[in-house]
């Protein structure tokens, strides 16, 4: 299990991962939404997470969506690199009612976000653009590349969940063991 923390004048974050886990969570950021959102990570990827973040939520979500983010993104990165014995490639579409989302990921040691989902508004008080501001943080410290494209939708809270679930699920597919693999890259090491 990876203990991480970070300490801002906007946010103070603890987060505690084990990246083949149960699915197990404890999160408690202040924002219910968001709350949701990585309990739903947690339990469809397996991993187990346990978070705390206290940022000044007064002002809005952004720190601490974007913190949790950067902190998490590290915590995946330690339980990850080097990369050895492990599929390295993945790709998921989650259905929701109406909403399709796809995520495609890639653990190669470099940070990429396409974030095709066009949409804007608020899932009660959470503002929706934060989830790409999450996922470009996550990705950025954990050196990932992950293209996410909403195929389909129109509830918000549909498409926001089904991107988390198909994230999760590629990245617990991606980390799958194999033996067989060696260091997935033809250079040799990533």
């Amino acid at each position: 299990m990876i203990k991480l923390s970070r300490k801002t004048k906007e946010t103070d974050i603890k987060i505690e991962l084990k990246l083949h886990g149960e699915g197990q969570s404890d999160i408690s950021t202040g924002i219910g939404f968001f709350d949701h959102m990585l309990e739903t990570f947690s339990k469809h990827s397996l991993v187990d997470l346990h978070v705390r973040c206290n940022g000044d939520t007064n002002v809005d979500f952004h720190h601490s969506v974007e913190d949790v983010g950067i902190v998490l993104g590290q915590a995946l990165k330690e339980e990850i690199y080097p990369i050895k014995n492990i599929e390295r490639y993945s790709n998921v579409v989650i259905v929701m009612d109406e909403a399709a989302v796809e995520s495609c990921l890639d653990i190669g040691n470099r940070a990429y976000l396409v974030y095709d989902v066009k949409l804007r508004g608020k899932v009660g008080e959470f503002d929706v653009e934060l989830v790409e501001e999450f996922f470009r943080a996550v990705v950025n410290s954990a050196g990932l590349t992950l293209h996410v494209e909403c195929k389909r939708g129109k509830n918000k809270h549909h498409i926001l969940e089904a991107i988390f679930k198909s994230f999760a699920i590629a990245l617990r597919r991606s980390t799958v063991k194999n033996d067989r693999v060696g260091v997935p890259s033809t250079k040799g090491s990533l």
